[in-house]
């Protein structure tokens, strides 16, 4: 399975720092630690040393590679450096902070770089292409026919035209000109954009929870029941739930949820519902962060009778109704994730393959983890990895938007390996739908054309 990892860099900066010298202003430095588990911290890099400044810019950036699918928990440390080792026990500490990775991203300015490189009174892009031609031979013995160097600008000029050259032809005769000439006709400039491109250009991540009450999951009083709450107050879908919440929550400001759930009958009818708000209000099910779907779940178990049957459908399709609002817009801001915990086969198959293919046109993606022991064969064909799912109609889907995991599998495996999994195709789903619709980030990065003059900054 391939993962989202971006190697990002972090430009550190503080304000008013104090003094711990005296007579002098502090030489600070910054330290960049990272949360290996078990409540052990590991180094990953640290800043240069500023001799006497209370108000650093630090020039050193700070490496780390992104991963959308984990909760990388940060900490910064900035220390007054009064000697020679590389020992940080022996300085004094001047102060830290902590976060995590995402929360970096969703600050309120959007910073993005770019580099040039000064030559002969003007600015150039670093970007240097080659192109190199060669005659194929089927057992990789390549010969070369020659090779020329262009840049960005020349190419641009197209139609336009260059030498092929073979360098040991052209040492050797005299009349040499060339091995031939490479014409290039059209030359297009395509950004490619990245996942962090488009959530550092606005795009929120609004996520929604589908629990499953239906009565295969057994009586919750019961300690056989997947909705039984240990003496600790967790289950498997409270388990699932904060695995993969905690990383979603950070990509979404207000932190505000809808929660939903399925096959229970709910009071004060006691009629069967398929998507009523786990906090009974359904005019604004949001829940505030994921530890309000936690209350609001432990509130609505002991008020609900647990039914049937597995309709997945009409939770699919409430979601997809806002998410065709929000492809309405033809912006780039607004991605829905769906996270649906059940514990067995879904009832309503044809209408949930309908579903599917809706939602796979739109800026959408399903996560189901299966809880239990149940039989999951159907949950397979709707994950597509037998092939691309079709509806009773024949359409098939648009894109790959469902990821199935058995919460089983992961069940003594630390937690944060149950979000890696259903985790990991969220970035390539989000960009494959924007590039498939042609939208750029609503705040892209500025591309420049052709050789520009570095902007002046206020």
């Amino acid at each position: 399975m391939a993962h989202c990892v971006t190697s990002v860099q972090l430009s550190i900066s503080c304000d008013h720092l104090i003094d711990k010298d005296v007579g002098s202003k502090s030489d600070p430095l910054c330290v960049l630690l990272q949360d290996v588990g078990g409540g052990n911290w590991a180094e990953l890099c640290r800043t240069e040393r500023v001799r006497n400044c209370s108000s650093p810019e630090f020039s050193r950036s700070l490496p780390i590679d992104y991963h959308f699918e984990t909760v990388q928990k940060l900490r910064f440390g900035v220390y007054d450096i009064d000697n020679k080792t590389p020992e940080l026990g022996d300085d004094d500490f001047l102060g830290g902070a902590e976060c995590t990775l995402g929360q970096d991203f969703l600050g309120k300015s959007d910073p993005f770089l770019e580099f040039y490189r000064q030559g002969d009174g003007k600015w150039h892009l670093v970007y240097r292409s080659e192109v190199r031609c060669s005659d194929y031979d089927s057992d990789g013995s390549h010969d070369l026919i020659g090779s020329f160097q262009t840049n960005l600008t020349q190419l641009q000029g197209t139609p336009v035209e260059f030498d092929c050259i073979h360098p040991e032809k052209q040492q050797k005769k005299k009349s040499y000109k060339n091995s031939g000439i490479i014409r290039v006709k059209v030359c297009q400039i395509e950004a490619e954009f990245s996942f962090l491109d488009y959530v550092m250009g606005g795009c929120q991540i609004s996520f929604t929870v589908g629990m499953d009450f239906t009565g295969s999951n057994g009586d919750p009083s019961s300690p056989d029941s997947l909705h039984y709450l240990s003496p600790s107050g967790v289950n498997e879908y409270l388990t699932a739930l904060w695995s993969v919440g905690c990383v979603v929550q950070d990509y979404d400001t207000d932190k505000l949820f809808p929660a939903f759930g399925f096959g229970a009958q709910v009071p004060p009818d006691w009629q069967v519902s398929h998507e009523f708000a786990l906090n009974f209000n359904s005019s604004n099910p949001y829940c505030s962060g994921i530890q309000g779907i936690v209350d609001a779940y432990r509130q609505a178990l002991p008020q609900v009778r647990l039914y049937g049957p597995t309709n997945f459908a009409p939770i699919i399709n409430h979601v997809a109704r806002f998410a065709t609002q929000a492809a309405q817009q033809g912006t780039a801001l607004q991605y829905f994730v769906l996270l649906l915990l059940t514990d067995g086969a879904v009832s309503d198959i044809e209408a949930t393959k309908e579903a599917v293919v809706w939602a796979s046109h739109l800026p959408m993606s399903i996560i189901i983890v299966g809880v239990g022991g149940a039989d999951f064969t159907a949950m397979v064909e709707l994950d597509g990895d037998g092939g691309p799912l079709r509806a009773r109609s024949g359409e098939t889907v648009a894109r790959d938007v469902v990821q199935f995991v058995p919460f089983r599998q992961f069940q003594n495996a630390p937690r944060e390996a149950l979000a890696q999994a259903v985790l990991a195709e969220v970035p390539r789903q989000l960009v494959s739908y924007y590039k498939a619709k042609g939208l750029a980030p609503h705040k892209a990065p500025v591309i420049p054309a052709k050789d520009p003059a570095p902007t002046p900054k206020n």
